[in-house]
C-alpha cells in the first residue's frame, strides 16, 4: 500500500472523478464510464480507506449514494434514506456474503439462510409515497437523502396504482425500478428519428429521461414500466415478517412485481438462480446488469443493519463483462470540469452485447503506459453495463510496424496553460482553473457556493446563462456584470435582476479561508484554506512560499503543495487574482504574529469524531470550535481516535469507540469541554 500522503492523494483523486460519474449517472442520465471500471474506482477507494482509516470521512463517496438533486425539480426528504448495494463479482463473493451474515448474526454455518433472488434491473430508482390508500408524491433517489420530486411524471406509468384497496397501510413508502422494454425503446427511437432527434444510447438512458422531464406530458408518450422491490416507510409494523411475503402482499395491493424473483436456499441456491438467470438475459425484453440477494427474515434484516451506503443483509451480483477486438484509430485528450486531462482512444466502432462503441476512456496517462497502447493497435475491449466500456489489453502480434509512442501532452489543448500529472497513477491537470474554458462553468460555480464566496441565486441555470451569453469569462467578470446586462436574461425582472447585482455586490468583503477555498486551488478544501489563511495572513504571502515551507505545515504534503505554488506561479490565476482585488474583492488580512502557538492549545494532538445529531450546536461549529483549540476532528473511528462525541440517533461509529474502548462523551460533555 502507498504511504498515506499519496494514499491520501489518491484518495483525493479517486473522490472528485466518482462524485464526477456519479452525477453524470444519475443527475444528467449521461454516463461516460461502463458499470465495471466505475466498480474499479470505487474498489480502490474502498481499499484504501480499509488501510487508511482517517480517509473515511461524511464527504467520501464511499459515504453517499447517487448525486444531488437537480435545481430545476424541488427536491423531497426521504425519510428513511435510498441506499445503494454492496457489489459481488464472483461464486466466492456470495459465499463470503452468506458467510459474514451468519457470523453477524451469532447463527450456526449449517444452518441455511433463505434468501429472495431477483433480477437487477438497469433503470432508475424512484420512491413512491401514499397516505391513507391515495398517492401523495414520488422521488428520485438523489443523494440517498433527498431526491427530486417527480410526483407528477411517475403519476403517467400506467402501471402505478394512483388509489391503494381498502385496508391498505395508513402510511406506505414502495421502492421501485423504473425501466424502459427493448420493444419499447425500439419505438421510442424509431420515434426520435422520425422526428430527426438524436436517438438514445440504451434503455437505462432512456428511461432516465423520459422520467425527469420538466413537461410530464413527454414522459406519458414514453413507454415506461416499473417492478417494485421493497418498502420504505410503513405504517403497519404487522404487514409482513419477510421480504418475499412483503412482496407478496405489495403484488395484492395491486403494485407490479418482478415475475422472475424466487426465493432460494443459501448460497448456493444463489449461485443457481444467477446460472440459470444468465442464460435467460439475452431472451428478457429488459435490461439486466445482475441479480441481487436479500436476507429473507426482516428481523434478522433488522440485526444486521447498516454499512454506510448499504445494507448488510443485500449484495448485487455483477454478470461479468463481455469482451471482443478492435483498432484504435486516434488518441486525443478532452478537458474535465475539474481540469483533469483524460486521454480518449478513438476505435474503429465494434457492436458489442447491443451497443456500437467508438470511444473509450484512458484515464491517465499511467493507464496508457500500464497498458502500453498505440494509435494503430488491436485491442481487446471489454463492455460491462451499458456505456462506454473498457481496454483491456493489446494484441501485440498485430501492432503496425510504424507506430509510436503515444506522447502526453505538457500544456492543456484549450487554454494553454501547463499540465502538471500529481503522482504516478494520478490524473494530469490544466493548471489554469480560473482560465481555462474548459474550466469556467465549473469554477464560477465553486466560486459562489455557499462555503466559498456565498453569493445566493446564483445556481447552476443562471451561471451556464451567463457563460453561454458570453457576460462572464472567469471568477473576477461576475463583479463587472452590470443591471442590465442580468435583465436580458430569461426568467429575470427588474427586482430579481436588481437583487443578483446586491448580492454580488455585497459579497465583495469576505474572509481570507472563503476567498483561497473559493479560488479552487488542485485539493485545498475548506480546512486546508483555512491553515493556509492563519498561516500566511495574505493572499500576497502565500503567492511568495515555496514547496518546502508548505510541506512543513501539518497535512500538507507534497502534492498539495506543489499544487499550491502551481496555482499562483500561473500567469493566468495571477491575472484573474489581480482582476478580483481590482473589482473590490477584499478581506482581513490575519496577522500571523497573534496565532496561538499550537503546542499551547489544549487539545493539540488529540483526535475528536462527533457522531449523531447535536441540539444546542451546529456540526460544523463544534467542528470549528474544537479545531480552534487545536483537536484534529476527524470523520471515521480508529484505533488512533482520542475522543468521541456521540449525539442523538448515533450509529456504528458509537458501537466501534465501545468497541475499541475509546472514551466517549454526550453533548452536554462537549459544552463543557468547550467552555472549560
Amino acid at each position: 500500500m502507498p504511504d498515506i500522503t499519496t494514499a491520501r492523494a489518491r484518495h483525493a483523486e479517486l473522490s472528485n472523478e466518482i462524485e464526477h460519474h456519479n452525477r453524470l449517472y444519475y443527475t444528467q442520465d449521461a454516463p461516460s464510464i461502463s458499470d465495471f471500471e466505475y466498480d474499479e474506482l470505487m474498489q480502490e477507494l474502498l481499499a484504501l480507506e480499509a488501510e487508511y482509516a482517517e480517509l473515511v470521512t461524511p464527504e467520501s463517496p464511499s459515504q453517499r449514494v447517487g448525486s444531488a438533486a437537480l435545481d430545476e425539480f424541488s427536491q423531497i426528504k426521504h425519510e428513511r434514506p435510498m441506499l445503494s448495494l454492496s457489489n459481488g463479482f464472483s461464486d466466492d463473493d456470495i459465499r463470503e456474503f452468506d458467510r459474514r451474515l451468519h457470523k453477524e448474526l451469532g447463527q450456526a454455518e449449517e444452518r441455511v439462510f433463505d434468501y429472495v433472488a431477483e433480477p437487477k434491473l438497469d433503470g432508475l430508482a424512484v420512491s413512491i409515497y401514499y397516505e391513507k390508500g391515495v398517492f401523495k408524491h414520488a422521488a428520485t433517489r438523489g443523494d440517498g437523502k433527498v431526491g427530486e420530486d417527480i410526483t407528477q411524471n411517475v403519476k403517467t406509468i400506467r402501471s402505478i396504482p394512483l388509489v391503494l384497496p381498502a385496508g391498505s397501510p395508513d402510511r406506505l413508502e414502495v421502492r421501485g425500478e423504473v425501466f424502459m422494454s427493448h420493444a419499447g425503446f425500439a419505438k421510442l427511437n424509431q420515434a426520435q428519428a422520425e422526428l430527426d432527434k438524436k436517438p438514445f444510447v440504451n434503455p437505462r438512458n432512456a428511461a432516465a429521461g423520459s422520467l425527469r422531464q420538466l413537461d410530464s406530458k413527454v414522459t406519458a408518450s414514453r413507454p415506461l414500466d416499473i417492478f417494485i422491490y421493497s418498502l420504505g416507510v410503513i405504517s403497519d409494523e404487522s404487514f409482513a415478517t419477510t421480504h418475499s411475503q412483503t412482496l407478496e402482499r405489495l403484488a395484492d395491493l395491486g403494485f407490479p412485481v418482478c415475475p422472475l424473483l424466487e426465493k432460494v436456499k443459501g448460497a448456493e441456491g444463489c449461485l443457481d438462480y444467477f446460472s440459470r438467470l444468465s442464460e435467460q438475459r439475452a431472451n428478457l425484453d429488459y435490461e439486466i446488469d445482475g441479480i441481487v440477494y436479500k436476507l429473507d427474515r426482516l428481523d434478522w434484516q433488522a440485526s444486521a443493519g447498516f454499512i454506510a451506503k448499504a445494507p448488510r443483509w443485500a449484495l448485487a451480483h455483477k454478470f461479468p463483462a463481455q469482451e471482443k477486438s478492435t483498432v484504435v484509430n486516434d488518441i486525443d485528450v478532452q478537458v474535465g470540469r475539474t481540469g483533469a486531462i483524460t486521454p480518449v482512444a478513438r476505435l474503429e466502432p465494434l457492436f458489442v452485447g447491443g451497443v456500437t462503441v467508438s470511444n473509450v476512456t484512458l484515464h491517465n496517462q499511467s493507464e496508457i503506459q500500464r497498458l502500453g497502447v498505440r494509435v494503430g493497435d488491436t485491442v481487446i475491449v471489454r463492455r460491462a453495463g451499458d456505456v462506454i466500456p473498457q481496454i483491456v489489453s493489446v494484441n501485440l502480434d498485430k501492432r503496425p510496424g510504424d507506430s509510436q509512442e503515444y506522447v502526453f501532452p505538457t500544456h492543456c489543448p484549450e487554454c494553454n496553460s501547463e499540465v502538471v500529472a500529481e503522482g504516478e497513477s494520478i490524473i494530469a491537470r490544466c493548471s489554469g482553473g480560473l482560465i481555462c474554458s474548459a474550466q469556467v462553468k465549473q469554477a464560477i460555480k465553486h466560486f459562489v457556493s455557499r462555503k466559498a464566496m456565498d453569493i445566493d441565486g446564483l445556481g447552476e441555470k443562471i451561471v451556464d446563462a451567463l457563460v453561454q451569453e458570453g457576460l462572464i469569462n472567469n471568477v473576477a467578470d461576475l463583479f463587472k456584470l452590470e443591471y442590465e446586462q442580468v435583465l436580458e436574461l430569461e426568467g429575470f425582472a427588474e427586482k430579481s435582476a436588481q437583487n443578483l447585482i446586491d448580492r454580488i455586490r455585497d459579497s465583495k468583503k469576505t474572509e481570507l479561508p472563503r476567498l483561497l477555498f473559493a479560488l479552487g486551488i488542485p485539493q485545498v478544501g475548506e480546512s486546508t484554506a483555512e491553515q493556509l489563511a492563519n498561516t500566511f495572513g495574505s493572499l500576497e504571502a502565500l503567492s511568495k512560499t515555496d514547496v518546502e515551507t508548505l510541506e512543513s505545515l501539518p497535512d500538507i504534503g507534497p502534492i498539495v503543495a506543489e499544487n499550491i505554488v502551481l496555482f499562483f506561479s500561473e500567469v493566468n490565476n495571477q491575472s484573474v487574482i489581480g482582476s478580483l482585488l481590482s473589482a473590490g474583492v477584499e478581506y482581513s488580512e490575519i496577522v500571523v504574529d497573534d496565532l496561538p502557538d499550537p503546542d499551547s492549545l489544549p487539545l493539540n494532538g488529540k483526535t475528536i469524531v462527533l457522531t449523531g445529531a447535536l441540539q444546542e450546536l451546529s456540526r460544523s461549529d463544534a467542528k470549528k470550535r474544537l479545531q480552534a483549540l487545536g483537536a484534529k476532528v476527524t470523520g471515521s473511528v480508529s484505533k488512533k481516535t482520542d475522543l468521541v462525541v456521540v449525539g442523538t440517533d448515533a450509529g456504528s461509529k458509537a458501537a466501534k469507540a465501545e468497541e475499541l474502548g475509546i472514551e466517549m462523551i454526550d453533548e452536554d460533555g462537549l459544552i463543557s469541554l468547550l467552555e472549560n
